[in-house]
């Protein structure tokens, strides 16, 4: 099925990690015209580019506000329009760290990496999507954010508020400027990508897919396709403000016994 997306102008965040860089590729596939975000993965975001036949890579801090404005200043330049935007960039802290031992200031740089990083990202669309009329934004959140993470508490808040009162706020607002501009969200569980290396072995997709009913884990692929698919106006024209959950039917319970 034709997406729409060939020649539309797309900018993927965090391109250079595992889920980015499969959504760069899918998009790529689908002829959009795209541009690689990277924080510090130049040769990762590099690579990436040149599978999809060249692309444009674009440097920044996505913390930072003058950054985020110059990368979208950058992607007008180079992609002509801005048309779409899959805000995949964030940070998972590994150690497990409950919260009554949790310094402020991982809490305060979590929340940052996360939390202030898409809202700076959304803004910086967002005012593309004023100059153009049009536009789809595609926010990645975690199910962390729908089940909350125990030892994660700072990555669980972060994106619950992504995927909650700044999704719902945004997909309302959003339409101020382009009546049929939409913003939507993908909550990835557990997903093989260089931020999980080494801690979904065997004996891990067997823990953790006790509330699962798909046992295993997904591929960034699998995340990457909701992505496009939330951001063609073709297949989800008459969607906005939803939440797709990406996590082989996770729920909140065990399901499985072992």
């Amino acid at each position: 099925m034709d997406t729409g997306l060939a020649g539309k102008g797309v900018v993927v965040t965090g391109a250079s990690g595992g889920i980015g860089a499969a959504c760069a590729r899918l998009f790529g596939a689908e002829g959009a015209n795209v541009l690689v975000h990277y924080h510090r993965g130049e040769e990762r975001a590099q690579a990436v580019a040149d599978e999809i036949g060249g692309a444009a890579i674009a440097q920044a801090d996505l913390t930072v506000e003058e950054d985020v404005d110059r990368l979208f200043a950058t992607a007008r330049e180079v992609l002509g329009t801005v048309d779409v935007c899959a805000a995949v960039a964030g940070v998972w802290p590994a150690e497990d760290v409950p919260v009554w031992q949790l310094p402020l200031a991982r809490w305060q740089e979590t929340l940052c990496q996360n939390l202030t990083a898409t809202f700076l990202t959304a803004r910086g669309f967002l005012r593309e999507v004023a100059r153009n009329g049009r536009g789809s934004l595609v926010l990645v959140g975690s199910t962390a954010g729908r089940f909350g993470e125990a030892g994660h508490a700072d990555y669980a808040a972060a994106k619950s508020a992504l995927q909650g009162g700044l999704l719902l706020s945004l997909k309302n607002e959003v339409t101020r400027v382009a009546p049929l501009a939409r913003v939507n969200a993908v909550a990835p569980g557990w997903t093989e990508s260089p931020m999980t290396r080494g801690l979904v072995d065997d004996e891990a997709v067997r823990r953790i897919s006790r509330t699962m009913a798909l046992r295993k884990v997904a591929q960034p692929e699998d995340v990457a396709a909701q992505v496009v698919v939330l951001a063609s106006d073709v297949l989800s024209g008459h969607v906005s403000g939803q939440v797709v959950t990406v996590a082989g039917g996770m729920e909140g319970r065990v399901v499985h016994a072992d």
